[in-house]
């Protein structure tokens, strides 16, 4: 598709409040979309991941930073200080949507919450994430991707087959980080749209634990249908077979058979067409009730060839599959490669550095990567020019650092 205009959320402008990586990825997504976002950080030592690696680029700048905050400006600002705070108020009249990832009513008690800044700036949309919500008996607790992966069941159902080697394993990517921005970033985009209607923002809340919980969806319907506790079934699916990792002579594929007619094609493809008409596996039910035995008589016969030559044969007969790639095999995928996935930007002292975009096409509007994740401060002068008072009588609120 030729995208032909700007993004859709051009002439927004976004306050940043946010580190770590909900937020940030909220904001980055913003950004991607066409929003200008401001993102302010700790004077010195800015937001969190900033110092999260190696590997760092040659500019001080770590690849987990690098990931989250490109199109942004970055501010050094002391919200701790009075100067801090009215700099963020001044933000706050200009924008139309504000991010923040304090503890539970940290900003309030700065007089910079929802309903302190909603007296004066009505129209705004704040957006506040957390880890366990905005009250309760955990609110101010602080919380980390690897804890709510734990508590919220997710490291219960992940990992090889109870009983097997091994236990409870997390995602390897922070998942809950990214869904919270993504389920926040939905949030400010609907307080956005009825802010058409009444003139007015909103408060959107979204906590780490709530996303969590949100996430294991069918999982979570089945405890509450049956009562029966989902335990770990490694890469097999508890409810539909086969879906499962089989190794080949030369390395893993990934089989996701969902109906009847495709495990047909499946047996056809390996020699094995006895077994699709047998009583024990010809429907799913029966697939799932003699899921150890399926596996085994599928194993046998697709350890005996290449994986590529099961994957071209398999996919051309119309089963889902795929190969286990490793993270240099899959920046090769010609479909990959076709998608323009990978970008890179100029930067002033590293040349370039890499960005993953976002993942979504428009047609009207080009929503690729425009401006590199910023250096620790960099636009904080233009930022505080910008505001009234200007950037001298700003200073204080950097806490005294010139840049």
């Amino acid at each position: 598709m030729a995208a032909t205009g700007s993004g859709p959320l051009s002439g927004r402008r976004v306050v940043e409040l946010g580190r770590a990586l909900a937020a940030p990825w909220a904001g980055q997504m913003l950004a991607d979309l066409g929003a200008e976002v401001i993102k302010v950080e700790r004077p010195g030592t800015g937001d969190d991941t900033r110092g999260w690696g190696p590997p760092f680029l040659a500019s001080g700048e770590s690849a987990y930073f690098l990931g989250a905050n490109r199109g942004k400006q970055s501010i050094e600002l002391d919200v701790k200080t009075a100067d801090g705070q009215r700099v963020v108020r001044e933000l706050a009249a200009e924008a139309d949507i504000l991010i923040e990832n304090f503890k539970a009513g940290a900003l309030a008690a700065m007089g910079l919450g929802y309903d302190d800044l909603a007296q004066t700036h009505p129209h705004l949309v704040y957006c506040s994430i957390s880890g366990f919500g905005q009250s309760g008996p955990r609110s101010v607790q602080p919380a980390y991707d690897f804890a709510i992966q734990a508590m919220g069941g997710l490291m219960s159902i992940t990992g090889e087959q109870d009983g097997l080697a091994g236990g409870p394993q997390k995602v390897g990517v922070p998942i809950i980080d990214m869904t919270t921005g993504m389920y926040a970033v939905i949030g400010i985009l609907g307080a956005l749209e009825r802010r058409h209607a009444t003139g007015r923002g909103d408060w959107v809340a979204v906590s780490m634990l709530d996303v969590e919980v949100a996430l294991l969806s069918n999982q979570a319907m089945s405890y509450l249908i049956s009562g029966k506790v989902p335990g770990r079934t490694g890469n097999r699916h508890p409810s539909i077979q086969p879906q499962d990792v089989f190794p080949c002579r030369d390395g893993d594929i990934a089989i996701a058979v969902g109906t009847d007619a495709q495990f047909a094609a499946l047996c056809a493809v390996l020699g094995l067409e006895g077994i699709a008409e047998s009583e024990q596996f010809a429907r799913n039910s029966e697939r799932v009730q003699n899921a150890d035995r399926l596996r085994s008589l599928l194993a046998d016969r697709l350890r005996q060839a290449d994986r590529g030559r099961w994957v071209e044969a398999l996919s051309a007969s119309g089963v889902p599959c795929a190969p286990i790639n490793s993270i240099d095999e899959v920046f090769a995928d010609p479909q990959v490669i076709h998608n323009g996935v990978v970008t890179e930007l100029a930067h002033p002292t590293a040349g370039t550095v890499p960005q993953i975009g976002i993942p979504i096409r428009m047609r009207s509007a080009d929503l690729g990567p425009r401006l590199r994740p910023p250096l620790l401060g960099e636009h904080t002068e233009a930022v505080l020019r910008r505001l009234d008072g200007g950037a001298e009588a700003s200073r204080a609120a950097r806490g005294g650092r010139a840049r």
